[in-house]
């Protein structure tokens, strides 16, 4: 399922909770946030990859039981897809497979650009929060 993409479908309203991940090839940001709210909160990144990756990831998912998560898909400026984009589809389709939850894909463009815009410490967990807050502005 893909927001902020051109075939994006609705989000359920059951959908409440989400754990939203910017997908790197070495590190993961990661934010919590929720629909009531409309705000993220950021988590320390994970610093893994494979199954480490998805290990850290479990035990987010563990300790912040999301009803779903959100996954930012990175595009030219122009919104061409690239290699990173296919890589980060690829981790959504990893997370639903493995997780069995709902994963929402977003265009991340320029996300990281505004973390460090907003002063974040952490750019991975700020760009998270961004995709994340993007996220839900755009549900009803």
């Amino acid at each position: 399922m893909s927001l902020g993409l051109p075939d994006a479908p609705p989000v359920p309203a059951h959908l409440s909770t989400f754990l939203a991940l910017d997908y790197g090839l070495k590190r993961t940001g990661v934010a919590v946030g929720n629909r009531l709210m409309r705000s993220a909160t950021p988590q320390p990144t994970i610093a893994a990859e494979g199954d480490a990756r998805f290990a850290s990831i479990g035990q987010r998912l563990k300790d912040w039981q999301p009803d779903a998560l959100v996954v930012g898909v990175p595009f030219h400026p122009d919104g061409v897809a690239h290699e990173n984009t296919l890589r980060a589809r690829k981790f959504a389709r990893q997370l639903r497979g493995r997780f069995g939850l709902p994963v929402f894909e977003v265009d991340e463009r320029y996300s990281t650009t505004e973390a460090h815009a907003n002063g974040a410490k952490d750019a991975d967990a700020g760009a998270a929060c961004v995709i994340l807050e993007q996220f839900l502005r755009s549900l009803p």
